[in-house]
Formats: C-alpha cells, sequence, structure tokens
C-alpha cells in the first residue's frame, strides 16, 4: 500500500468487522537494483515509503484494535496473558551489506529492524510485541528473475545448500504468533539458512 489513503480504506474496513487485531503481520515490500552512479532518486521515495513508512502507518492506524486484542487476554497482575502480536518481514540484506546495489532496500529493511525494536519498547507495557523475521532468499515475485538467473550461485553459496520455502517463514510466523513467543519482544529472528554466516572456505 504506498498510498497512506489505502491504509485508511483498509483500517476502516477492518474495524467495521472486527473489534480486536491479535497478530499483525507486515509484509508488503518492494526491491531496486541499480548502480550507484544511475541510482533514481524515485527509487528511495518508493522504497523507502512502501517498506518503512507504510509499516509506521498501518501499525499506528491498528494500534486501537491491538490494544483491544491484548485487552481481551486480561492480566495476571501486571502482565498481559497473551499480548497482541505484530511481526515484521524484513531481510537479511538488511543485517549485512549485500554483494549487489540495491541501496534504498537494504536501507529500508535495516530502517525496519530497528522501527520494530522501538515498537517492540514502547508498546510491549501495553500488551502488545514487536519482532522482525530478516529472511533469506524465498521464491517469490520479487525475486523470480534474480532465482531464475543466478540461482544455482545462491544456493551454493548458503550452508543449508537450499532457498527458503513457505513452511519455513509460515512456521517462524506462528511460533512468533502462539504462546511460545509471547515473551519474545523486540527480536530480529534471521532466516536464511545460514547465508549471511557462511564460511565458503568450509564447502565440503
Amino acid at each position: 500500500m504506498q498510498k497512506l489513503s489505502e491504509v485508511d480504506r483498509l483500517v476502516k474496513e477492518l474495524s467495521e468487522k472486527e473489534t480486536t487485531l491479535h497478530v499483525l503481520v507486515n509484509n508488503a515490500g518492494a526491491a531496486w537494483g541499480d548502480t550507484v552512479d544511475d541510482y533514481p532518486d524515485a527509487a528511495f521515495t518508493k522504497l523507502l515509503t512502501l517498506n518503512l513508512q507504510r509499516v509506521f502507518s498501518l501499525t499506528q492506524k491498528c494500534l486501537p484494535l491491538l490494544r483491544a486484542a491484548a485487552k481481551q487476554g486480561g492480566l495476571d497482575g501486571q502482565t498481559y496473558r497473551d499480548p497482541a502480536r505484530i511481526i515484521n518481514i524484513g531481510s537479511i540484506e538488511g543485517l549485512s551489506v549485500p554483494n549487489h546495489e540495491t541501496y534504498a532496500y537494504s536501507a529500508s529493511k535495516a530502517a525496519l529492524h530497528h522501527l520494530s525494536r522501538n515498537f517492540a519498547g514502547r508498546l510491549g507495557w501495553e500488551g502488545i510485541t514487536s519482532n522482525t523475521i530478516a529472511c533469506g532468499p524465498f521464491e517469490s515475485k520479487m525475486m523470480a528473475h534474480t532465482l531464475k538467473t543466478l540461482g544455482d550461485i545462491i544456493v551454493g553459496s548458503i550452508p543449508l545448500q537450499r532457498i527458503g520455502r513457505p513452511e519455513d517463514v509460515g512456521g517462524t510466523a506462528v511460533f512468533l504468533a502462539s504462546p511460545a513467543g509471547s515473551w519474545v519482544n523486540g527480536a530480529t529472528i534471521t532466516l536464511d539458512g545460514g547465508a549471511i554466516v557462511a564460511m565458503p572456505s568450509a564447502k565440503l
């Protein structure tokens, strides 16, 4: 959702149908690759708006529903029994410098990771956790061309020798949304098969 009006529309429709929101997954994203000399200003505007600013916008406007969900679970003293969850889909390109030129994307994901920690520190007191899943390469529309042209090289650089599967990210999100994840707050979970810690010299 690039436009703030679309965020408003979505939250209005949701609020008309639901009184609580137990889990908010922020997963919209776009990428842009170009050289440092040719990287357009418009790329930064587009990617920082969608990948970062609209995550803040949507989360902000969903806070009444998230707070209501936290209250619905009740309290044990000052402890929320079942916190509401914010799960942000980040990227390993926001954790380390990628080996290709994608300046706005990697910068926006690094900023998203820190925004998530800001949410955690501010909203945890109200029974709302915020965590990030920093994904490595997965099959997606955004990755389709890269995997088609460089798939074998990418797989060969990952210690676990494959790209991510839907159940990998789905299972991680379920963990964060489940009772097992109720005390996880402000974390960035790296989900990449070991890509950013790979030791090429150790490859058998």
